[in-house]
């Protein structure tokens, strides 16, 4: 049977030829994937038309594509960049999200690495669950608690009066701000990012622990050459991945926490494209501002993934 079909396979010369073969010879798994392919497809690729707004004079009663183009043609980015919300916006932006990336993107390493080496198992699963659980607490519910433990009367500065420091006014001191942001998505994230990193070291072979012991190596040696040159990959393209994002804040946790005290420093461009777009109703510069704020990251991802191909084995692409 299998030397029957060869002759007919190797008649299809072409690419083309090959690959609609496959097609119609898998076409129960096509057929299988192609709801999950149509809503990609409507949801995430038929929406970018809507780019062209931000090169447009946008009427919403003509529509997007009946819209006259904007002449200057970029009219609507020269007056985000020349306007004053432009170094605040972006600079804000640019600073919390490399504080993120920079404080928040060791923890779950170390906790994978602490998890892997717990040889209580019944402790393990204890700290597995506290951690893991703040993930699927909501952001209201997050910010919420912000609000009661740093409030003049919360449990923070509860704690400073008892050595003689406060009250402090943490919900509304603009240079507060990016820590109680950064440090309560760290506090929320660090168990549920850590499950990746402790999934790839499950995998590591017990023989490598069992030579390196025989050959007198201490937990911490084992540690350092045996499990992080397995975690490295790993931690490489999920570095690349969040570079990708360096751009991207967030909205909800950011927009629950502003306040007129501390816009200076709580303004980012999610908040500002949300403003601009669904309070001011201009809704070019809205989307002129999440094209650019696309194409920064989408230039950053490419530059960090060139510079690990470069320097190292692990890549997207």
């Amino acid at each position: 049977m299998e030397n029957a079909k060869q002759p007919a396979v190797q008649k299809l010369r072409t690419p083309t030829q090959r690959y609609w073969y496959s097609v119609f010879k898998n076409w129960q798994l096509y057929l299988f994937i192609a709801p999950a392919i149509l809503i990609v497809f409507v949801l995430s690729y038929m929406p970018l038309y809507g780019i062209t707004m931000a090169f447009k004079n946008f009427s919403l009663r003509a529509g997007i594509m009946a819209s006259p183009w904007a002449d200057p043609l970029f009219q609507h980015f020269t007056f985000f960049f020349q306007g004053r919300m432009f170094a605040t916006v972006v600079g804000n932006t640019v600073f919390i999200s490399l504080y993120q990336m920079i404080a928040g993107f060791p923890f779950p390493i170390m906790l994978a690495l602490m998890l892997n080496e717990c040889n209580n198992k019944k402790f393990m699963k204890f700290v597995q669950n506290v951690t893991y659980a703040p993930n699927f607490i909501s952001v209201v519910v997050i910010v919420g608690m912000l609000n009661l433990f740093f409030s003049r009367s919360g449990i923070a500065n509860v704690l400073l009066g008892q050595i003689g420091i406060g009250p402090l006014n943490f919900l509304t001191t603009a240079s507060a701000f990016p820590h109680l942001l950064v440090w309560s998505i760290i506090w929320q994230s660090v168990g549920f990012s850590s499950i990746i990193y402790f999934a790839v070291l499950s995998g590591v072979s017990p023989e490598l622990h069992e030579a390196a012991v025989i050959d007198g190596a201490s937990r911490i040696r084992r540690v350092w050459h045996i499990n992080l040159p397995h975690l490295a990959p790993t931690i490489i393209i999920l570095f690349i991945l969040s570079s990708a994002s360096i751009m991207n804040v967030g909205f909800e946790r950011v927009f629950l926490m502003q306040n007129a005290l501390n816009l200076t420093r709580s303004e980012v461009i999610s908040t500002y494209i949300y403003k601009v777009s669904v309070l001011q109703r201009y809704w070019e510069l809205g989307t002129a501002v999440g094209v650019f704020n696309n194409v920064i990251n989408l230039a950053m991802m490419l530059m960090v993934n060139w510079i690990a191909k470069k320097f190292g084995e692990t890549s997207l692409f």
